[in-house]
């Protein structure tokens, strides 16, 4: 019986990125063309074509400036959730500018579908230890799962001890939330991130698909995620330090192939649905 995977798109532009914050500063969001809607649609066609449902965690920001194309998630079958507002680290907010604008954020899009939104990632994963306070509150703010902790050790983000896989956690203040955590494999004891976006981009295809079937082998989902400017080589260039153009930038005209690739090698559905099929969500 074939494994469903969890597969995600968190619906930012390619100006949004924490690489870019010291160089684009939010009052200068708008001045830059929007190319999101393009390329989101782009993804939605793709995802079409291989009968793939996914997960799309959507900056408010782009849903005030986007509301048809949010309609147009919701109506082709897809799981609509929350990225926060303004792209912000968590770990670099205060806890009430965090309830704000994920309270702002998560009633923005629930006006726009109608529906329920009960699905989180915070913004470059950056729930952390420095900011699992932030968790006690996606539970008093109605949301049923996460899906921000990267079990890595990285500059800007990570909590390495956190589980591999899907469960149930007990936050700092007691309450119960599912972590979708994203997905590693094991190279000796190092953790190897798999999970997508850059990693996606950087490995060679063969190397990500090898840790994406180990995880598959062990009878476990895995999450891969992808942002809509990923597909998007023609995009204008930001003058950054090197390393954050190298993050950003590296074979973008190679990621819409490779995701053909893992589109017709793996199987997927949305988060909430793939929660429902390891028990952790009832529904």
């Amino acid at each position: 019986m074939a494994i469903y995977n969890a597969l995600t798109v968190d619906v930012e532009d390619y100006f949004h990125v924490s690489a870019f914050s010291d160089n684009i500063e939010q009052h200068e969001w708008s001045d830059h063309p929007l190319r999101v809607e393009k390329n989101t649609q782009r993804l939605l066609d793709i995802f079409d074509e291989y009968n793939a449902k996914s997960t799309f965690f959507v900056l408010g920001w782009v849903a005030e400036r986007a509301k048809g194309l949010i309609k147009e998630i919701a109506a082709r079958g897809h799981e609509v959730a929350c990225h926060g507002y303004s792209h912000q680290l968590v770990y670099n907010q205060t806890p009430d500018v965090f309830r704000e604008e994920t309270i702002r954020s998560k009633h923005i899009l629930e006006d726009i579908i109608q529906e329920r939104v009960c699905g989180y990632r915070a913004a470059s994963y950056s729930i952390t230890a420095q900011s699992m306070w932030a968790l006690d509150i996606l539970v008093e703010t109605g949301f049923d799962y996460d899906s921000s902790i990267f079990p890595v050790r990285h500059d800007r983000y990570g909590v390495p001890d956190a589980p591999e896989f899907p469960y149930r956690m007990e936050t700092p203040e007691g309450f119960s939330l599912v972590e979708f955590p994203l997905s590693t494999a094991k190279i000796l004891r190092y953790r190897l991130p798999v999970a997508g976006g850059g990693y996606f981009r950087l490995y060679p295809y063969w190397l990500s698909r090898a840790g994406l079937q180990q995880i598959n082998r062990k009878q476990k989902p895995f999450v891969f995620y992808l942002h809509p400017w990923e597909i998007d080589p023609e995009q204008p260039r930001i003058s950054a330090s090197w390393i954050s153009q190298f993050r950003h930038y590296n074979n973008l005209d190679k990621c819409e192939s490779r995701l053909r690739n893992l589109l017709t090698e793996f199987s997927f559905d949305t988060v909430v649905n793939v929660l429902k099929k390891e028990g952790l969500i009832q529904g």
